[in-house]
């Protein structure tokens, strides 16, 4: 009986240490896919794993339909292809914010949306987006890179200068013009 016990015992840590080696098995491969990254696209598709298993969760708690699954689910596929390829491409540990969106949603950020047939990559809309191509992933997903704050205020300087609503002249580069604050009114 003693010896049914110590078996039985033993035969459960076994399978305990089975089951753990296992799991971290399948956790070190699915991060040896991303050793080839910085840390910072590595956390991007570290974050946009932790987003399908928040998606996969609330499917499997019937909360969300069939159809805001599979949409979820092929936009994460789809920033996650263009992470990976704007991360091989550049050979940079950097990544813009990006946004996927189907055909339906482009309204959603983008006040006057153009025809998609109208988007050329590289392209940048509103002063806030650039257009940086479409991804398959179960249905095409249109991806954009949010402009970061000084890259939008460069445009919008630009965009100043070439239509002449600005005093200096245009070939006057944008880095020699005076510098001028408001002055500080003080009461006597």
């Amino acid at each position: 009986m003693k010896d049914m016990k110590s078996r039985l015992l033993v035969s459960c840590l076994l399978g305990a240490v089975i089951v753990i080696c296992s799991a971290s098995g399948a956790a070190a491969q699915s991060n040896s896919d991303d050793a080839q990254f910085g840390p910072v696209v590595r956390a991007y598709l570290g974050y946009l794993r932790n987003e399908q298993e928040v998606v996969d969760d609330r499917a499997s708690r019937h909360e969300v339909n069939r159809t805001y699954y599979r949409r979820n689910s092929n936009r994460i596929r789809a920033l996650r292809q263009m992470a990976i390829k704007i991360a091989s491409e550049t050979q940079n540990d950097y990544l813009p914010e990006l946004e996927a969106v189907a055909l339906d949603e482009l309204g959603l950020i983008l006040e006057q949306p153009p025809r998609s047939e109208s988007l050329r990559i590289g392209e940048v809309l509103q002063t806030t987006f650039r257009y940086l191509g479409i991804v398959r992933a179960g249905e095409p997903f249109y991806v954009f890179a949010r402009l970061d704050p000084y890259e939008q205020s460069e445009l919008a300087e630009r965009k100043q200068i070439s239509q002449g609503s600005d005093s200096i002249s245009v070939a006057e580069p944008v880095k020699s013009r005076p510098v001028t604050r408001a002055r500080r009114v003080t009461t006597p």
